[in-house]
């Protein structure tokens, strides 16, 4: 399989990831009402970006070869979606959830903990999932005005009593490859396409 991806992370590099989300998690001074990406986009700064290997990425070798991975892909508004996987059935955004602990939820509310020991409310990680899902789909469109490309959303939780909702999919990291596998084919999406659409997204991907 094709893929941009981090080498597996040492001792030291998985303690520096601890570290770094409780940075993100517990600093209300600089984080006051955020959102869950924002939270991960600090975390992956503080550890360099290059210590985290993402759900996906954890399965690449046994990925069928026309998949692609991309990690850390910056849209053109800024936003940086942690994982992309292309494939004939379009493109896949895989986000994740905070640690355990680190997060709670009230039914479709989300908070996070911070340094004080309390909770401060964050984005429904789900809804963000899926309007980053609506947001490379525009992209992509932008790029590609003759054609439609499907754009899934799914994001990946230790915790089994996160739902799924419509247009998000709700996954362990071992249930990733079986989603990917599951998703339909684009009819539509040849493999000339689907190489212009992977060159897109790789060549957006960030240090």
């Amino acid at each position: 399989v094709d893929h941009v991806m981090a080498p597996v992370p040492t001792a030291v590099q998985m303690a520096m990831g601890a570290v770094a989300w409780t940075f993100a998690l517990t600093a209300p001074a600089l984080f006051l009402i955020v959102g869950l990406a924002r939270l991960v986009e600090v975390a992956d700064r503080t550890l360099g970006g290059r210590g985290r290997v993402r759900p996906a990425s954890r399965h690449a070798a046994s990925l069928p070869s026309d998949h692609v991975i991309a990690t850390r892909v910056r849209l053109p508004d800024g936003r940086i979606v942690p994982e992309l996987v292309v494939g004939p059935f379009g493109i896949a955004v895989i986000e994740e959830l905070p640690p355990a602990g680190a997060a709670r939820r009230h039914g479709d509310r989300w908070e996070v903990r911070v340094s004080t020991g309390g909770w401060m409310p964050i984005e429904n990680p789900l809804e963000r999932a899926a309007r980053d899902a609506e947001r490379v789909r525009r992209w992509v469109a932008h790029e590609d005005r003759d054609h439609v490309v499907k754009v899934y959303a799914a994001v990946v939780s230790a915790d089994p009593s996160v739902e799924r909702t419509r247009p998000c999919a709700a996954l362990t990291v071992d249930q990733v490859p079986a989603w990917l596998a599951a998703l339909p084919a684009q009819r539509s999406l040849n493999a000339d396409r689907q190489a212009r659409i992977a060159e897109l997204v790789t060549s957006a991907t960030i240090a």
